[in-house]
């Protein structure tokens, strides 16, 4: 139930209408009002909010999770990248809240308890993980804002120049938190929520004249202070511009424009022209910024061009260059953990490099301060084709997910009159071209391998094999006479017969010569064959070479009664030698199908020696690049 009181400046009645409101901004005469019971102390006049034309005003309802709403107070703070509000939020059920409006992204919370004991604000780093309300958060952001102003009824006592020390986490299913070291900077206040759609939460009495977030095109003209070039601020929420001529930064946020920043750097302008709209998958986009960003490796400078693009909603989003290499980017809102290599989204990225990359130049608009020389520290993870940026100073780390696009659609994106240049060599998340080719020749592969495994067996089971007859022969230095075998019938044309000898040989060679005759007709076919096997022991190690077993396959036989004659040498002080000859329809032999697997095998290897070359150009660049056999072979040879 709202409690009414009377200020005791002017007389104007002030409104409570939270239990949890303890100060209050007089509507009248800007008194700070601080409540104790029933009474009021005057704390003093509170400084005029600066404009930022935001669209929410005090009274402004709205829904979240259900819960009607309404908007009570508000505090504005400045820090080193401008401005932010924190409107106080008082709910139907009685409980508050505070709704963050900070460069285009909007932001409930709710307090909670925590039981466990937090660090001091001195004591926490980016990226330390924090057990909150049963989630795992990570630290993302440490700044001091100062307080610029307030207004309507808030929770505690505040004022012009009132520091706020206060640390945002998020985790990893986009859940936000924020630890509030203002009362108490060993002990903070928590707060837990949610990065929310502006739109979706069904707002009513928003304040007239005002936009809703989305690209605005109210031109605000002035002169660098430093050149004298005319620019402009095209969009509301500029806190920088940089001067295309001279490439100063220029402070936008007051009516008076400052200087930030001269620029020794030679300035050249953006292939993509600032102020060019188009749509880009789908989303209407306007190019508002250009920053030149260059990092060093070995004494050798890199530099890549960044466009500040402001898309649906007022929603920031980047357009990534270097030689002719395109990628669209979006600002991860919630954590990220790497350790190695990282997972996001069911997908698993490689780290690719680590570098420190710095702002060299800036021309046209940006919604946050830009500092020139800034240097981050940057961590690539690669999944092509989509690359994560991880980007950290010691009180900041911002995670961004890049996808490659070809020039061909940024061209026509924009609608550009020429051609973009061709791309250079190879990015790091740029799409494999040989990939797709590789897959579906591997594919290819198995298809014809599984169907030759099945011919093959299908011929094994239902052709012409099996044994006619099995015979034993004895082979004796001193008897020269051929060996005949049993006559065999062949009832129909056979395609092959195959004649085996199987034998117990051992250190010792025996030379076969085989005449198969067709007695009805008297054709002959003939065929020689050695067979040596040797055995023994070699400085403790055993070895062996040739085999006891030999084969031999006649083709193309007509029918008749055969018979097989066989002469044989072998070593006059040899003893006897018994073998067991063995005569069968031959069927499929496992050698072909080897044949056919050798013949196919030289197209999956030869599409993976390109797909392989596009990767170690790729990695070539990185922290881990792939080195080859012939790599460490060259390398070995250069030290000789």
């Amino acid at each position: 139930m709202a409690k009414l009181a009377f200020c005791p400046s002017c007389g104007a009645m002030v409104e409570f209408k939270s239990v949890a409101s303890i100060l209050a901004v007089c509507d009248y005469c800007q008194s700070t009002l601080h409540r104790h019971g029933a009474e009021l102390e005057d704390l003093g006049k509170m400084a005029a909010l600066i404009e930022d034309r935001s669209p929410l005003q005090r009274g402004a309802e709205g829904r979240w999770q259900g819960l009607h709403f309404g908007l009570i107070g508000r505090i504005q703070l400045r820090y080193e990248q401008g401005l932010w509000n924190e409107w106080h939020l008082f709910f139907d059920d009685g409980k508050s809240g505070w709704l963050s409006e900070a460069g285009g992204e909007f932001v409930i919370s709710q307090p909670v308890w925590v039981q466990e004991t937090l660090p001091t604000f001195a004591e926490l780093k980016i990226g330390q993980r924090y057990l909150i309300a049963g989630r795992m958060f990570s630290v993302s952001n440490i700044l001091t804002a100062t307080c610029v102003a307030g207004e309507g009824e808030l929770p505690f006592k505040v004022g012009a120049g009132y520091a706020a020390p206060v640390v945002d986490l998020r985790d990893e299913k986009g859940a936000f938190a924020t630890f509030d070291y203002s009362d108490d900077p060993g002990r903070p206040l928590v707060f837990v929520g949610e990065s929310v759609d502006f739109k979706s939460l069904g707002w009513a009495n928003l304040r007239e004249g005002m936009p809703l977030p989305e690209i605005t095109v109210s031109a605000k003209a002035f002169s660098c202070p430093n050149c004298g070039a005319p620019l402009q601020v095209k969009h509301d929420g500029i806190a920088t511009v940089g001067c295309g001529s001279c490439g100063a930064v220029l402070d936008t946020s007051n009516a008076t424009v400052a200087l930030l920043a001269r620029v020794s750097a030679q300035i050249e302008q953006p292939p993509l022209p600032l102020g060019t709209q188009g749509t880009l998958r789908g989303e209407a986009v306007e190019v508002a910024g250009f920053m030149r960003r260059c990092m060093t490796a070995d004494g050798v400078d890199y530099c890549w061009n960044e466009y500040v693009c402001l898309g649906p909603d007022g929603k920031l989003l980047w357009l990534t260059e270097y030689e002719g290499h395109w990628n669209l980017a979006r600002v991860i809102n919630r954590a990220v953990r790497a350790v190695g290599d990282v997972r996001f989204d069911n997908v698993d990225y490689k780290h690719f490099q680590s570098y420190e990359a710095r702002v060299n130049y800036v021309i046209g608009e940006f919604p946050w301060r830009v500092r020139i020389e800034e240097v981050v520290k940057v961590d690539d993870y690669v999944a092509p084709p989509r690359l994560l940026s991880r980007e950290m100073t010691d009180s900041e780390e911002t995670w961004t997910q890049s996808e490659y696009i070809e020039p061909a659609e940024v061209q026509a994106a924009f609608s550009l009159p020429k051609a973009l240049p061709a791309p250079v060599g190879v990015f790091a998340n740029q799409i494999n071209p040989h990939e797709q080719r590789h897959r579906a020749m591997c594919r290819l592969f198995w298809r014809l391998a599984g169907a030759g495994l099945a011919v093959h067996l299908l011929l094994m089971l239902l052709g012409p094999g099996g044994t006619l007859f099995k015979q034993q022969l004895n082979f004796d230095p001193q008897d020269d006479e051929p060996k005949l075998t049993q006559e065999f019938k062949l009832s129909d044309a056979s395609n092959r017969l195959e004649i085996a000898h199987q034998t117990g040989i051992t250190n010792n060679w025996l030379g076969l010569n085989m005449t198969l005759v067709n007695q009805d007709t008297g054709q002959a076919w003939q065929d020689s064959r050695e067979i040596a096997r040797y055995e023994g022991v070699d400085g403790g190690e055993s070895w062996s070479e040739g085999s006891r077993d030999s084969e031999v396959v006649f083709s193309d036989l007509p029918p008749g009664n055969y018979l097989l004659a066989i002469d044989h040498d072998m070593d006059a002080t040899s003893t006897p030698l018994h073998s067991e000859l063995s005569v069968a329809r031959a069927g499929p032999r496992w050698s072909s199908l080897i044949l056919l697997l050798l013949a196919i095998m030289p197209f999956p290897l030869i599409s993976r020696g390109f797909y392989s070359g596009f990767e170690k150009k790729r990695w070539a660049e990185s922290d881990h690049p792939i080195v080859s056999e012939s790599d460490d072979s060259d390398d070995s040879s250069d030290d000789d």
